[in-house]
């Protein structure tokens, strides 16, 4: 009991202090997150972190780990409770949103700022981040075609495309709350879904207002 108690205050450790790598990196950049900046954010020694992570490279795989699970415990599972089908696209967008409105990372979204960051510099980071962005994608789609054998959505539909017109809206929010009024552009990404939703839905109850 004793060693499986050390073990949770370790992993719980771990997790704090990758959440404040991933809160770190929205503000400098993954490539400017180093276990020195690390050490000094959370007040600990640099040795400490090292026994971690032996370089900068791990700290940022391991950091781009822990933003996708943050993002599965905060988006993705919330969502999950919800109605399958477009009901349950919805509350994905909303639980986005959400975490965008609540400024938990100062920087803005994680996912957002890395793939302008490094769309074009090749290697173990990008490739990582890609894995991250395609088994969103593959999410989105799953939960689009879910909405589509229901009936919710028709038979016919562009699977891919309303999967891309989705993280479309969510990227342009977190983009532009950052710049021009938060507020009008969280309206704009919600209400920009919800009209492409109830275009396609055949059931208008399943999406009326204050539902998700």
């Amino acid at each position: 009991m004793t060693s499986d108690g050390r073990v949770a205050r370790g992993d719980r450790t771990r997790t704090a202090v990758l959440d404040t790598a991933v809160a770190l990196a929205t503000e400098v950049g993954l490539d400017g997150l180093s276990l020195a900046q690390l050490a000094d954010r959370l007040g600990v020694s640099k040795s400490g972190l090292f026994a971690h992570w032996r370089s900068k490279e791990a700290l940022q795989l391991a950091t781009v780990d822990r933003a996708v699970a943050q993002w599965e415990e905060r988006i993705a599972a919330p969502a999950l409770r919800a109605p399958r089908g477009v009901r349950r696209l919805r509350a994905l967008h909303e639980a986005r949103i959400e975490f965008y409105a609540a400024r938990v990372l100062p920087g803005g979204c994680f996912f957002a700022n890395t793939a302008f960051e490094y769309n074009a510099r090749p290697g173990p980071v990008r490739n990582r981040l890609a894995e991250a962005f395609g088994r969103w994608t593959a999410f989105l789609e799953r939960l689009v075609r879910e909405a589509v054998d229901l009936g919710e959505l028709p038979a016919d539909l562009d699977v891919p495309l309303l999967a891309y017109e989705i993280d479309a809206l969510g990227i342009s929010a977190a983009m532009r709350s950052r710049m021009l009024d938060p507020d009008a552009t969280y309206r704009h990404a919600r209400q920009g879904l919800l009209n492409r939703l109830r275009a396609l839905c055949p059931d208008p109850t399943l999406l009326a207002e204050g539902q998700s």
